[in-house]
C-alpha cells in the first residue's frame, strides 16, 4: 500500500475502531470488545430477530457470530487485534458503521 493511501486507512480503522457500541449493559469502543463480547452481541441480536422489521436484525445477528468466529479462530483477545481489512470489511455488516456511510477524514 502507498503511503499516500495508507495514511487515510489508518484513520478510517482508527475511527471505527473507536466507534462506541452498546454491549454488557455499557457503551465501550469497537476496538475494545472481546470474544465474549461479540458472543452477548451475536446471542441479544438473534433473540430480536423476528418477523416484519426485525427480520432486518437477522443479518446483523449473524455477522456478529462471524465476527466472535473470526476473533476465535484467530486467538484475538479484542477486535482491535484482528486484521485491519477485516476490521473495516465487517463494520458495516454490525452496524457499527451503517452500510453506505462513510467515514469522516481523520
Amino acid at each position: 500500500m502507498s503511503a499516500e493511501r495508507a495514511a487515510p486507512a489508518a484513520a478510517q480503522l482508527r475511527q471505527v475502531l473507536e466507534q462506541p457500541v452498546f454491549v454488557d449493559g455499557a457503551n465501550r469502543a469497537f476496538g475494545e470488545l472481546t470474544l465474549e463480547h461479540a458472543r452477548a452481541r451475536a446471542q441479544e441480536l438473534r433473540a430480536a430477530t423476528g418477523w416484519g422489521p426485525t427480520v432486518r436484525v437477522a443479518p446483523v445477528a449473524a455477522a456478529w457470530s462471524q465476527l466472535a468466529k473470526e476473533m476465535q479462530t484467530r486467538g484475538a483477545a479484542t477486535v482491535a487485534e484482528l486484521d485491519p481489512e477485516l476490521v473495516l470489511s465487517i463494520a458495516p455488516k454490525l452496524w457499527v458503521l451503517f452500510p453506505g456511510a462513510g467515514v469522516a477524514p481523520g
